[in-house]
């Protein structure tokens, strides 16, 4: 015998649709989330699931052993400058190999130049100021010699600082392995309280150099902003990437409010690259380009959805996105214009935003709020194609944060505001200096030079923004 229909008038069977209808909505809830990944989430690949890896569609094999193909183009070792050889030994052949005939008399042709890289012992080079004490034959007071000007105090000279800092704030080694390293290496036996106390004088002197790179990236015409957690003793921070083309600034704050980021970005001026975060609304939306990346996530978890009207919503929103930003890379690798990727999108908006709409209005919860969220961004959806040296997505603050977030992940963060200081300013300092293609190690080295001997901090920026 069938079971019988709830009653709609019956109080009881109401609730009990209500209640099931409300299980219903959970369960897909649950469902949905239970299926994110790094591919439909803002979640970082490594919090993957290894099924997770496996359900996604891997390319089918080319057939081809692995390694170089047969007429592949060669990719040869550069050779090193010639004003960087040390020593030339020119070999000259006596006999041909095939038939051993002399060859004193034969067509001498363009020599082969191979290159041997070696690296001398590395010897500390330790310098010991004897400093004479006399006492006052009048008044017996002991005077001592003082060391000379831009001599340290404590053992490490500037070299030596510079390559505990690389180390230790680059590198990201502690600081009980950078000791055991400079043992190995040097025969040197630091103790834990020397590079601490290293670290505090780099992050000193670094204060100029590091306020120089933010003063640039502020005044950058396009400006990266992105941000990741931080802790402090265990207290959470936020640490801010703020970037541009030639100078990357390092920021950690207590928290990630708007007037934090007010306090960091200064002047609202240029175009800023950022999230859909609600912290950056003080900033005008027709000067701001919103991440694709994070956009093409969302809509790829909408069209992976067990709801059908969201799934189609999903793929409609994700293959108009693959549309555009397959234009932006033909333009942007010179094989378009900018002109047919404008043209392209001013079809394509008035059909997203329809979209948009109707996903507001399907009373969904999270995807309708997500859609009315979009629609009051439309200003900055599209800002990369109408401005020059806008890109469509915040990759590249992505990419500078991932150093710190390694460091992160090996520390837990540092355990007081010093900490923090010589973390911002040292990677700071290395990040824009790799982006100008200078030398880490020399620049570190002149730093604390200038600051031994009193001296203006050389210069981090050398071209305007």
């Amino acid at each position: 015998m069938d079971e019988a229909a709830p009653n709609p008038d019956c109080l009881g069977c109401q609730a009990l649709l209500k209640r099931v209808a409300r299980l219903e909505r959970r369960i897909a809830e649950l469902e949905e989330r239970l299926g994110r990944n790094s591919s439909n989430s803002s979640r970082p690949p490594s919090s993957d699931a290894p099924g997770d890896r496996a359900e996604r569609p891997s390319r089918p094999g080319s057939g081809k052993k692995p390694g170089g193909q047969p007429g592949h183009e060669a990719h040869l070792r550069a050779l090193l400058p010639k004003e960087q050889v040390t020593r030339h030994e020119r070999r000259d052949p006596t006999r041909c190999r095939q038939c051993a005939a002399s060859l004193a008399r034969a067509e001498e042709l363009e020599p082969l130049r191979h290159q041997v890289v070696e690296i001398s012992r590395i010897v500390p080079d330790v310098t010991e100021y004897v400093l004479g004490r006399r006492r006052c034959r009048i008044c017996g007071t002991l005077t001592t010699a003082r060391l000379p000007g831009g001599v340290p105090q404590g053992m490490c000279g500037p070299r030596l600082s510079a390559l505990i800092v690389l180390l230790t704030g680059v590198y990201h080694l502690s600081r009980r392995n950078t000791t055991a390293l400079l043992h190995d290496v040097l025969g040197l036996k630091l103790a834990l309280g020397s590079v601490s106390n290293v670290e505090k004088r780099m992050a000193q002197a670094l204060g100029g150099a590091y306020t120089e790179a933010l003063l640039h990236v502020r005044r950058a015409r396009v400006k990266h902003l992105d941000a990741t957690s931080w802790a402090q003793s265990g207290e959470p921070r936020s640490l801010w990437t703020f970037a541009s083309r030639l100078a990357t600034a390092f920021v950690i704050t207590a928290n990630a409010t708007t007037q934090s980021v007010r306090a960091l970005v200064g002047q609202a001026r240029g175009t800023l690259v950022t999230d859909r975060g609600p912290q950056f609304g003080f900033w005008a939306m027709e000067r701001r380009q919103i991440c694709w990346a994070h956009l093409v996530r969302r809509f790829t978890a909408l069209a992976e959805s067990p709801r059908p009207e969201v799934r189609r919503l999903g793929e409609a929103l994700l293959l108009l996105s693959q549309v555009h930003l397959a234009e932006w890379h033909r333009v942007r690798d010179g094989n378009e214009t900018r002109e047919r990727l404008q043209r392209l999108i001013a079809r394509l908006e008035p059909i997203f935003l329809g979209h948009l709409k109707r996903g507001a209005s399907l009373q969904v919860p999270d995807v309708s709020g997500a859609c009315a969220n979009l629609l009051a961004h439309r200003d900055a959806l599209f800002t990369y194609a109408f401005t020059p040296g806008v890109p469509p997505t915040n990759n590249h603050a992505e990419r500078e944060l991932r150093g710190f977030v390694l460091w992160r992940k090996q520390t837990a963060g540092t355990r007081s505001e010093r900490g923090d200081r010589f973390a911002e300013r040292v990677m700071t300092a290395v990040h824009t200096l790799r982006k100008q293609g200078r030398h880490v190690l020399s620049y570190l080295e002149e730093v604390c030079i200038a600051a031994l001997r009193g001296e203006p901090n050389p210069a981090l920026m050398t071209r305007g923004p």
